[in-house]
């Protein structure tokens, strides 16, 4: 706040500024939260100083609004069909394929934007949406972002759900490709871990049957006594 007020100080005229009638903007200082616990902090700003009790009265203080996105309800957000209560309701928790279903429900308020709230909301919404796209995705969104309007909101509403269904699906062709490779690889190393086991069983039973000591049969395979003794009984049988 106070870097606000000396950058409008200082690039006020001077005889304006020393002027008895000159007097700085109110500044509303406010909190957008969008966490999924509840907000804890402190709400004025005499409530950060120490001992701010034994000074009643003669502390600079002010409370700042605090807009907790999450203790809204959609309906709300909803009814309340501007420009802040769309941005709160994006801004909310929500898995990637609600995202179009929520701008569908905007589309009548994002239509009444003027071009420069629509530049400002698309420059957000950037923010909110390509963070959790894949690379390959991101430059897509931009594409589609970067050509929208207000009059063609359900245009850019619908080429935003089929780019999210491409990568959803892409999602999951990569999901069951990896599902195959990982199954097909552990089918390989149990295969190769068996038919060693055999070949290691198969020189033990030939060394018992020359009647070699145990403890150069456990060299000879790496298999343990235990097993080796298993073997002794099979063969004995």
């Amino acid at each position: 706040m106070v870097e606000i007020w000396r950058e409008i100080y200082n690039n006020t005229p001077q005889g304006e500024r020393e002027s008895k009638t000159f007097r700085l903007p109110p500044i509303i200082p406010a909190v957008l939260y969008n966490g999924a616990g509840s907000w804890t902090a402190a709400l004025s700003f005499k409530e950060m100083l120490d001992s701010y009790q034994d000074f009643s009265g003669h502390l600079l203080d002010f409370r700042y609004l605090l807009f907790d996105v999450n203790r809204y309800s959609e309906e709300e957000l909803i009814r309340a069909a501007n420009l802040i209560a769309g941005v709160f309701l994006l801004d909310q928790k929500m898995r990637p394929e609600e995202l179009v279903g929520r701008l569908q429900k905007l589309a009548g308020v994002l239509r009444r934007l003027t071009p420069d709230e629509f530049r400002h909301f698309i420059t957000w919404l950037k923010n909110v949406v390509k963070p959790r796209m894949p690379g390959d995705f991101s430059a897509k969104i931009d594409g589609i972002l970067n050509e929208s309007n207000p009059w063609e909101v359900e245009r850019m509403i619908y080429n935003l759900e089929l780019t999210l269904a491409e990568m959803q699906q892409q999602a999951l062709l990569k999901g069951k490709m990896e599902g195959k490779i990982e199954g097909k690889l552990e089918g390989k190393l149990e295969g190769k871990l068996e038919g060693k086991l055999e070949a290691q069983q198969e020189i033990a039973r030939n060394l018992l049957l020359l009647n070699i000591d145990i403890d150069t049969i456990i060299k000879a395979t790496g298999l343990g006594p235990e097993e080796i003794n298993a073997l002794r009984r099979q063969l004995e049988n």
